[in-house]
């Protein structure tokens, strides 16, 4: 996360950048999912792996309940023990995506998450996204390029050569 030029950022009632950097590492595995466009996988770790490596970092002990309904939902049950390099694009898509949410955190920041996948699994992993921030009530900010993703926001914000051009509520 960059540091702002000026004012301050709260998350979950904390001002971030006035924590230690060990401290600010901590807190983003723990409060802040993140959704890469390039997926940034671990090539060495298998899928079931990369998807838990947030929670074991921090010692604690994975939702194994909620592991396997996540990887259920996102048809990765079958490659959980696969290398990022053996399985397709998309897979290693929806491993990322399984990664940002396997901590519940309170934020994701997502970057063109359905931009790899086919219609279907587009569908389905915007799905799991609306579950998961209605269920642990969470807020998404998400990048993207297709309209009819982002039509499922409650809010959209267009950026135009670097400036906000539109504000609109969907809902």
């Amino acid at each position: 996360l960059d540091k702002p030029s000026s004012g301050k950022v709260y998350i979950n009632g904390k001002e971030i950048y006035s924590m230690s950097e060990k401290e600010l590492s901590k807190f983003r595995r723990t409060n802040i999912g993140f959704i890469f466009q390039f997926f940034n996988l671990i090539p060495i770790l298998s899928i079931e792996e990369n998807i838990k490596l947030p929670i074991l970092m921090d010692g604690r002990k994975v939702d194994e309940d909620y592991f396997n309904e996540i990887i259920e939902t996102l048809g990765l049950t079958d490659r959980k023990r696969h290398l990022p390099g053996e399985v397709s694009g998309g897979q290693q898509q929806r491993a990322s995506i399984a990664r940002a949410l396997i901590t519940k955190p309170s934020i994701i920041f997502a970057d063109e998450p359905t931009g790899n996948l086919d219609s279907k699994n587009s569908e389905e992993v915007m799905d799991l996204l609306t579950m998961s921030i209605k269920k642990y009530n969470q807020t998404l900010v998400m990048i993207t390029h297709d309209p009819k993703i982002a039509e499922r926001a409650d809010r959209i914000i267009t950026i135009s050569d670097g400036e906000i051009s539109g504000d609109r509520r969907t809902h």
